[in-house]
């Protein structure tokens, strides 16, 4: 295995200082929350570059999650596209190759056919696939019971090109244990490019601090095809960094045993 690692920033983190404590811990990259008051109206492209290029450090994002991407209403989705295309744009002006969004739809379910919802989600990835810039890949997040569940994402590999961030987390909710989980890699881990790894005790999309739940990373990570070269993001729901210091530690760990 040849992952990069990184960690999300939350609301209230600067990037600045997200930047000193991936340095300091060894990461590889920090995956942008883009969103809020770090919407991309609020970066300086060329400065948030020269930042993390200065800490020898790569970038992602996680691009605008509360889009509407797979609204019913066709001036609804097709602003929520642009705007995710925007955003987009603007990560790969700050350099970062890579970006997680939701594909996944918020009409009203008793009044829309599922099906019909999920063709207007695959035509949504389509459409951002195709509209984002060349050098960067948007990886669309399995969505806890919604249009492309975990159990149901393999329908959106076989209606479209895009690629994948498995949220643990997210999978938990749905129902898979670790062993389902690592199933799941072992049969698409060649579309499965980026993790959140996102640790929890139960059914629960808890954020922990990595290590301390219950979930077997070791054989989720294991699974994967050799020579496997994505990313993982420690996803924590902290402000507190020296959580992610230790969640990287318990990583680095996991990480060492894979390998071996």
């Amino acid at each position: 295995m040849d992952a990069t690692t990184g960690f999300v920033t939350q609301i209230g983190m600067d990037h600045e200082t997200a930047f000193d404590a991936a340095e300091e811990f060894g990461f590889d990259y920090v995956e942008l929350l883009m969103d809020g008051d770090y919407e991309r109206r609020e970066f300086d492209p060329a400065a948030v570059r020269e930042a993390a290029a200065a800490r020898d450090l790569d970038l992602m994002v996680h691009l605008p999650f509360a889009l509407d991407v797979g609204s019913t209403y066709e001036h609804v989705r097709e602003g929520a596209i642009r705007e995710l295309v925007a955003a987009a744009e603007t990560a790969a002006e700050m350099g970062a190759e890579k970006g997680v969004a939701h594909a996944d739809s918020k009409a009203w379910r008793p009044a829309w056919d599922d099906a019909d919802l999920r063709e207007v989600v695959l035509a949504s990835v389509r459409e951002v696939d195709a509209e984002t810039p060349d050098d960067f890949e948007v990886c669309f997040e399995n969505i806890p019971r919604g249009v492309f569940s975990t159990q149901n994402f393999p329908d959106l590999f076989a209606e479209t090109d895009a690629a994948m961030t498995l949220d643990t987390g997210h999978a938990r909710v749905d129902g898979l244990d670790s062993a389902e989980m690592a199933a799941f890699v072992g049969d698409h881990g060649d579309r499965i490019s980026h993790f959140h790894l996102n640790d929890t005790r139960k059914p629960r999309d808890e954020h922990l601090p990595f290590g301390s739940g219950t979930l077997d990373f070791e054989r989720i990570l294991s699974a994967l095809p050799e020579g496997w070269n994505g990313t993982l993001s420690l996803e924590v729901f902290t402000l507190e960094y020296g959580y992610i210091g230790v969640s990287k530690e318990y990583l680095d760990d996991v990480l060492a045993n894979v390998e071996d």
